[in-house]
Parts: C-alpha cells; structure tokens; sequence
C-alpha cells in the first residue's frame, strides 16, 4: 500500500458550509477525506472562527513528519542541609536511637530469667517423661520376653563432654537398660554380686537428660492428687533421688555390656528392676516389693540446683501394677 503523505494545511468543518473545495477533487479516493463534500480547506481567520461553531472542528498541521513534540524533563532544585533537616522531621536522630537501644538491653536483662525458668521447666519435664517411657518399655519388655530387666540411673556433671570413665556430677542424668539374656536374674540372690556383662544385652542405646537432677523429696500426704498431696512413698529403699536408696546397690551392672566384658564407663549403683511378671522394685530383690516407689527430679542451671524452683516432678509406679504417674508442683 501506498504511504500517504500528510495534510500540510489545517482543515476545518463547518455544518454550515456545504461548498465543495476545489482541493477535494485533488484527493484520491481511500484517503483521509474521502467523499469530502462538507470539508474545504480553510485559512487561519477560518480556524479562529468555524471551530467555535457548534458541531464545527478542526485539524491542527501537523508539525512535520509526527504529530507531537518531546518536553525536556526538569531537574529538583537542590535543597540546603536545614531544608533537608525540615524534610527528615519524621525520622529518628542519634539520641533517639541511643535511648531505644538502651530500653531493649534494659527489657533483656530483665525477661532472660523468665526465658532461663522456662528452659529449667522443659528440662525436667522432658526428663520426667522420658524416664517414664523407658520405665514402660522396660516392664513391657521383661513381661513379653520372660526375662529380667533393669533400668540403671547415673547423674554426671553439665555442660561438658562425657569422660570414660565416667565422673559423678550435677545436671546431667544417663540412662541405661538392660536384659538377662538367659532370662534369670544374673545374679545370686543369697549372694549379691555385680551384674556379670557378658550375661546381658543392652536394649537401647543410653539416654542422656540435661539440666536435671535426682532428686530426694519428702513425702506426699496421700490425700489427692497434687504433688504435695501424692501418695507417700515411707520407705527410703523405695526412693530413687540424690540421697536414697541410702547405700549403693549390691548388684550395680555396667556400661557397655558384652563378650568378652568391655572396660565400664558407667556403673550403675541406682537401679529399677523389673521381674517376668512386671513386678517392679529398686535395685535388686534385696528390697521388698513396695506399694509405691518414686524417683525424684529438679532443675539445676548447669551443675548448680535450683532450689528455689517450684518446678519440681516425683515419678511414682506401683510395684505390681506396673501402673506409672507424674507428680509436679
């Protein structure tokens, strides 16, 4: 198709003038007026005046090749350092800053012993259930596979490494247990002796509870439900805590077990045991069966005891129900 060139004069309609133009009849059909009867072409004065009659219009020349002209863009003046001061009202100055920082170290200081009392609590409850399911297991364990099986309990300082041997401490509790594999007791009960290691199996792999400690804590009233009300222990041999059983076990066993007998790095002295019947006591059958045993817990910050905390848990099973509760103040 043709290019068509532009008008170069300004055109002007007008409803009451019908002339015809004699430079219509120079268009050729197709373009921009075609079939121009109304159109004619004006002069400037014609412009000024046809276009504010009504229903009258006009076509502005173009200016050269396009219809429309690029504006140079300005730059913002520059503003003085007051005028920008004047702008920045809003934001915060040095002094400002300082005093906010001071306020949030301030409010730090004062919530970090609310967070470091939340830790202790999750330590000890953690522990508590923990010990509640090996306690669970171990019971299932010995009564489905008709054997003996003991959970032993060993306390060792927090906050660092294990050492082989092992050293006694404050904050950590270990875990192990183990299971006859013959399914007797191991030992003589008319002559107690250590646990020979190379006559059980290790069922899991030991458990290790931070920020926890055995505790031994005075007996409950038996009257409800409540820590303080729980149900009394009486006997000290009925008791797993930092003081009791009052003289280490006569038949303690040891960490790791095999054939032929590994060097110990924990020995257990703390134990529970559980009979083929689910029978359950402290240490070995030189005990009693008792109504209620209970294994004490409390926070500590590190190896040092909180004993100001009120968050503390006793761990009472019946020894021939098997049945297992939480105590907590």
């Amino acid at each position: 198709m043709p290019i068509r060139r532009p008008i170069r004069s300004p055109i002007t309609y007008s409803p009451k003038d019908q002339s015809v133009s004699p430079s219509c009849s120079a268009l050729r059909a197709g373009s921009l007026v075609e079939a121009c009867r109304p159109w004619r072409v004006a002069t400037v004065a014609d412009n000024a005046v046809r276009a504010r009659e009504p229903g009258g219009f006009t076509f502005a020349k173009p200016r050269g090749r396009y219809a429309f002209t690029l504006k140079k863009r300005e730059r913002p003046p520059l503003r003085s350092g007051r005028a920008l001061a004047r702008a920045g009202a809003g934001g915060f100055t040095l002094v400002e800053l300082i005093v906010v920082i001071a306020l949030i170290s301030t409010l730090m200081v004062l919530v970090a012993p609310a967070f470091t009392g939340i830790k202790s609590a999750g330590d000890v409850t953690n522990a508590a259930y923990t010990i509640k399911d090996a306690l669970e297991q171990a019971r299932t364990y010995a009564m489905a596979y008709k054997t003996y099986v003991w959970i032993g309990f060993y306390e060792e300082p927090a906050g660092q490494p294990s050492t082989n041997p092992a050293t006694p401490g404050t904050g950590r509790i270990v875990i192990s247990t183990i299971a006859s594999a013959d399914g007797t007791t191991v030992y003589n009960p008319r002559s107690l002796a250590a646990i020979d290691p190379t006559r059980v199996t290790q069922l899991n792999k030991l458990v290790k509870v931070e920020g926890t400690h055995l505790a031994t804590f005075p007996d409950g009233s038996g009257t409800g439900d409540t820590f303080d009300s729980r149900p009394a222990a009486i006997y000290e041999t009925a008791k797993i805590g930092d003081t009791t059983p009052p003289n280490p076990s006569l038949t303690p066993f040891q960490y790791p077990v095999g054939n032929p007998a590994p060097a110990a790095q924990y020995t257990f002295v703390k134990a529970v045991e559980f009979s083929p019947r689910g029978e359950a006591r402290i240490n070995n059958r030189n005990y009693t069966l008792k109504t209620v045993a209970e294994i004490g817990l409390q926070p500590t910050h590190g190896t040092a005891v909180d004993v100001n905390s009120r968050n503390i848990i006793a761990i009472q099973f019946g020894a021939l129900g098997g049945d297992l509760k939480i105590y907590r103040r």
